[in-house]
């Protein structure tokens, strides 16, 4: 996944300050993700609330600019260059996307409070499992999302004749 990541900001670094940003948080969170699981691996009896509220911050804050900032940033750079075809993925991306959003915030109450995570604990590498399955299928859906922006509004595509 931390390939994937590089390989995202590789391609589409300097597209815009925001998306840029975001991949930061990405490429954060995901090294979050990895100290998380291997931590898990190692000793499950040695992971407290500390570890995981320390990647559940890092998830909400990158889910919650995907959808506040990123996602409406690239809807409207699609509505001011008229790309159909744009909105059309991003309302599809968007709904499964979705689905993600829900696993995210499942696992941030189920480990909101110091109890709750102690309760819950054996049940962490389940949900790294499942996050690790998740938040690839999620880092794919949104770099199709920009793959999709940046290629139909980019200068060359713009001087490409029809």
């Amino acid at each position: 996944m931390l390939e994937d990541c590089k390989n995202a900001q590789e391609r589409w670094g300097g597209v815009h300050a925001l998306i840029d940003r975001w991949l930061q948080q990405r490429k954060e969170l995901l090294v979050s993700f990895m100290t998380l699981q291997q931590a898990c691996d190692a000793e499950l009896e040695g992971v407290n609330k500390t570890h995981v509220d320390s990647f559940s911050e890092l998830l909400m804050d990158y889910i919650s600019a995907g959808h506040f900032e990123v996602y409406p940033q690239l809807a409207d750079e699609a509505k001011a260059f008229d790309d159909e075809a744009a909105l059309a993925l991003a309302a599809k991306l968007l709904e499964r996307l979705e689905m993600s959003t829900e696993m995210t915030l499942e696992i941030d109450n189920d480990y909101a409070t110091p109890i709750r995570c102690q309760q819950n604990l054996t049940r962490l590498p389940a949900w790294i499992d499942r996050l690790s399955k998740g938040l690839t299928e999620r880092f794919a859906l949104e770099d199709q999302l920009i793959a999709k922006l940046h290629a139909a509004h980019s200068p060359e595509q713009a001087k490409a004749p029809a």
